[in-house]
């Protein structure tokens, strides 16, 4: 159940407003006393007592959940998964704020040409994977959720429609740190909607066996995907 207990909330002030906000909301579950498992306030209330937008606030949970600390559930709210340390969590940040431009940059080289390689090379069943994914997407999306799995599917889609065993290995290589931009991107309002048309427009390419299409239509996604604003 969530805690009450209002201690531990200042209202935050620049510079640094990410980690600072990011700072209260640990201070709020350490002296509330919130265990694993344990409701974080609704997003109304603890905006307020911050003193910051919801949009704002949203973006911190998201690098939050980003980090493990919580899991944001629809329908639920922000549930604590476990009770770090400040200075781990800010050091976490700031190690995850330094690597996104190296992560766009790896994806930019391999997605690109897996895309074309899937236009070129797709089969019927390889589509029907890429129609599942785009189907599991606008289902989540459609139920409120920021559809993360399907967009995972997606792209583990086109990956396997490009039939090339060592681009694939180093896709694999670099899952776990796509997947927190995933996240972070997908927090962003308006995101999911937009990256499930442009996953469209990649799958309309590869269909048409479009190489060169499948591979500007995902450098756009791509540069969609990694436009993050970063609180500071």
């Amino acid at each position: 159940m969530e805690k009450t207990a209002r201690a531990g909330l200042e209202r935050v002030t620049r510079p640094r407003l990410y980690e600072q906000l990011v700072e209260q909301i640990l201070a709020y579950i350490e002296s509330a006393q919130l265990k694993p498992g344990d409701l974080l306030p609704a997003e109304r209330d603890l905006a307020e007592r911050l003193g910051v937008s919801r949009a704002t606030l949203a973006q911190a949970l998201v690098a939050l959940e980003v980090l493990g600390v919580i899991d944001v559930q629809h329908g639920t709210g922000a549930v604590l998964a476990r009770r770090p340390s400040v200075a781990s969590v800010v050091k976490g940040l700031r190690e995850h704020q330094s690597r996104l431009p190296e992560i766009v940059e790896a994806r930019s080289t391999l997605e690109v040409k897996l895309a074309a390689l899937a236009a070129e090379r797709r089969t019927d069943q390889d589509l029907t994977a890429i129609d599942n994914a785009l189907d599991v997407m606008a289902k989540e999306i459609g139920d409120g959720h920021r559809g993360t799995h399907g967009d995972e599917l997606f792209h583990q889609a086109i990956t396997a429609a490009a039939h090339s065993s060592v681009l694939g290995q180093l896709m694999a290589f670099i899952a776990e740190m796509i997947l927190e931009t995933r996240m972070e991107s997908l927090g962003q309002p308006g995101r999911p909607e937009q990256s499930l048309a442009s996953h469209r427009k990649i799958a309309d390419a590869v269909r048409a066996h479009d190489s060169d299409g499948a591979a500007n239509a995902m450098l756009a996604h791509i540069e969609l995907v990694s436009d993050v604003e970063l609180l500071r």
